[in-house]
């Protein structure tokens, strides 16, 4: 992979990203790396092991659909006003992916102990449920402390990529994500970060007092490509709106494989340009 950062186009961008690597993206309210996503359906990538943090909706629908992924695991995957994710519900039906069921907190505790370079994290809140019995990866124990309730570890998760876009990036490769933490996060936890971004900022975020609190230090990043409206179809916070008769057309058309796969052909593996 890349290093120091690099500033690269889409295709060389995700062309570091393996067959069977796990995959951590945030929730689409966060910022989709959509334009990376296309690129990676393009490459024909296989295997993906993704991790929502703590969930996801499109990105992983498309990934989904495009058969691209083994493995799922997240507190959920939906596309919020615009319904059920069509392919990830059909894949899991059909047993055509493996979904490791989670919820927000255990998903956030996972990527912090991996952060933390610890095996795992204890957190409370679970037990009780189903999951516990789902998952092999967490155990559940008596309190080394003494205490009379029991306590949940959760296992760290730690993955091979982080996939984000966000606002913008010097050309220094530090990164600014504004108010989403999750963002760093997943780039502590992850081997390896790559970042799609609007725009370039001239100058260097982290000697700005007003953007470097809020700024990714190049450090956690492997290579950015600037990719304007990178979120497209859906909106980008305080950037540009969803294109709603698009997420119409998209979901219309992946209730079928047939419909989904005429999808793909023109608005992925075209490498046609978003809209307007």
């Amino acid at each position: 992979m890349v290093s120091p950062t690099h500033m690269v186009d889409i295709e060389e961008l995700v062309a570091g990203i393996e067959d069977g690597a796990k995959l951590v993206m945030a929730p689409d309210y966060a910022g989709a790396p959509l334009a990376a996503v296309r690129a990676l359906i393009r490459r024909k990538v296989q295997g993906l092991h993704l991790i929502g943090a703590p969930q996801f909706g499109l990105a992983a629908d498309l990934l989904v659909g495009a058969g691209c992924v083994q493995t799922v695991e997240t507190a959920g995957l939906g596309l919020g006003e615009f319904g059920l994710a069509p392919r990830f519900r059909e894949a899991v039906a059909e047993g055509n992916v493996h979904l490791k069921d989670a919820t927000c907190p255990a998903i956030h505790a996972g990527l912090q102990a991996a952060e933390k370079g610890v095996p795992f994290m204890p957190i409370r809140g679970i037990i009780g449920s189903d999951l516990t019995r789902q998952r092999n990866d967490w155990t559940v124990i008596d309190s080394p402390l003494g205490e009379a309730e029991p306590i949940l570890l959760v296992a760290a998760i730690e993955p091979d990529v982080a996939l984000a876009h966000e606002p913008m990036a010097d050309r220094d490769g530090n990164v600014w994500v504004g108010l989403r933490r999750e963002i760093m996060t997943m780039a502590h936890a992850s081997k390896t970060t790559l970042v799609t971004v609007e725009r370039l900022f001239d100058g260097n975020l982290m000697t700005d007092p007003q953007l470097a609190p809020g700024t990714l230090p190049s450090l956690y990043v492997d290579a950015v490509s600037v990719q304007e409206r990178g979120c497209w179809p859906l909106g980008f916070p305080d950037e540009y709106e969803t294109d709603v008769e698009h997420m119409e057309l998209y979901v219309a058309q992946a209730r079928s494989a047939a419909g989904f796969a005429a999808y793909l052909d023109e608005f992925v593996l075209a490498d046609r340009e978003v809209a307007e």
